[in-house]
């Protein structure tokens, strides 16, 4: 049985940009001594839904990746999903970089342009690796 190298290489960028996101939530709870909930600060609520809006999808991907890895998908298919689910998770987080991204205020139209790349990028790598995962089971 082949290594799952793609989905290992996938899982270790994904958990670094994790502890990154969670670091920065951290941080920012310290810094403003909230210990638990938001209240009305729109800043720890992009970061918050920012770590965690990642770990909602990055769990379930990496498992259907590493089952398309191990029932023998192809390397150059599973390599540009992986990479297109990074991408679309990097721009995601970008675009929480900002409350013109989060939250829709005012400002520069290239974080509402991130949130789509990014929830758009997420969904169609999730429904394409899917999708694929059936069609190696099925051809096997």
């Amino acid at each position: 049985m082949p290594l799952p190298v793609i989905s290992g290489t996938t899982a270790a960028i994904i958990l670094a940009l994790q502890l990154i996101l969670m670091i920065l939530v951290g941080m920012h709870r310290v810094q403003t001594n909230t210990g638990v909930g938001m209240g009305d600060d729109k800043d720890l609520e992009r970061k918050v839904r920012r770590h965690g809006n990642l770990a909602e999808n990055a769990a379930l991907f990496l498992v259907v990746l590493a089952l398309a890895e191990l029932v023998g998908g192809s390397a150059q298919v599973l390599t540009i999903v992986a990479g297109a689910f990074v991408v679309a998770r990097l721009s995601h987080a970008f675009a929480f970089g900002s409350l013109t991204g989060s939250h829709g205020e005012e400002g520069n139209k290239i974080f509402v342009a991130a949130r789509v790349v990014g929830a758009f990028g997420t969904f169609a790598a999730g429904l394409f690796l899917a999708g694929y995962l059936l069609y190696v089971i099925g051809t096997a």
